[in-house]
């Protein structure tokens, strides 16, 4: 029995990408000897996204669509991916084109090998500004310092995952999804490739310096309890500057410069202000993770679909 290639693309507003990635795909995928699909996961675009690939899929019995009532977000995207499509293997990729669909064939030929999990680690441009690659790198050591995972620095949300591995991530159900730390921890056999992004042909990126500072916050706080010892380490440090003001406490006595009353004060201030934060930091955490978890809101909420 022929298997099935399933390829799996979350977009946002990606309406002049959606006919290009599709014949980039089929030149790639139509010489294998496979069955394949093409699932876009539509999150919320505004502009006429969903209408392209709806055209699209009504002259191209390999096209599907998911869309969503409203932005969930990339990784929850992912996830709906996981939960509707059926291949004897999924390779999640971005729609924008940077992820060269002419890889394909490498992943799949190490899905043969008999690795379970094929990732891809990009490697940058020397065109790349400086700051965007630094950050980068910085992001990935500390999310490795900080946390039981390994990743490489690279790390991209295309990959290849094998029907074994997809009938796991089904069942996780935890609030803030973080694919690419979650692969990384869920074992299986798995390989890296390297590859150069392309360039974006249409439409700019939606990854701002603020969503890569959530996405980035997400990722270490959820494969780590290691900030949360480095807030108690911090009230420990406000806690032991207080003692810097005993000197001044007889200096001022020896000087005659005292403030009846003041130095005490203000030592008793930050020793026990520091203890304050250093708890409430520890409290508000795992409160504010507790709470999102104990709502239990779906990951995402289908609006319309073509897939059976």
């Amino acid at each position: 029995m022929q298997r099935k290639i399933s390829v799996l693309i979350p977009v946002h507003n990606e309406e002049g990408n959606i006919s290009v990635i599709i014949n980039a795909l089929e030149k790639v995928l139509a010489p294998l000897p496979y069955l394949f699909e093409v699932v876009f996961v539509d999150d919320g675009s505004t502009d006429e996204t969903l209408k392209e690939i709806k055209d699209i899929s009504e002259s191209n019995n390999r096209v599907f669509y998911i869309s969503f009532s409203k932005n969930f977000g990339h990784q929850n995207a992912i996830k709906a991916g996981f939960d509707f499509i059926s291949g004897d293997c999924v390779i999640s990729m971005d729609g924008d084109m940077q992820h060269p669909p002419s890889l394909i064939p490498e992943l799949i030929q190490k899905w043969e090998e008999g690795y379970d999990i094929v990732y891809t680690i990009r490697k940058d441009h020397k065109e790349i500004p400086m700051l965007k690659r630094r950050t980068s790198e910085m992001f990935y050591n500390v999310m490795n310092r900080l946390s039981d995972i390994d990743i490489e620095s690279g790390t991209a949300d295309f990959r290849l995952m094998d029907k074994s591995v997809i009938n796991v991530v089904r069942n996780f159900n935890e609030a803030d999804l973080f694919w690419r730390g979650l692969v990384k921890w869920i074992g299986f056999s798995q390989i890296g490739i390297e590859y150069e992004p392309a360039e974006r042909v249409k439409g700019k990126s939606k990854y701002t310096f603020r969503k890569m500072l959530q996405f980035a916050l997400r990722g270490i706080t959820s494969f780590s309890t290691k900030p949360l010892g480095i807030a108690i380490y911090l009230g420990f440090v406000f806690a032991l500057l207080s003692l810097l003001y005993i000197p001044y406490v007889f200096y001022s006595m020896y000087f005659g410069h005292t403030v009846s009353g003041w130095t005490s004060l203000i030592v008793t201030v930050v020793f026990f202000g520091g203890l304050q934060l250093m708890i409430l930091g520890i409290l508000g955490v795992y409160i504010g993770k507790l709470f999102m978890q104990s709502k239990q809101r779906p990951h995402y909420i289908v609006r319309e679909s073509n897939l059976k």
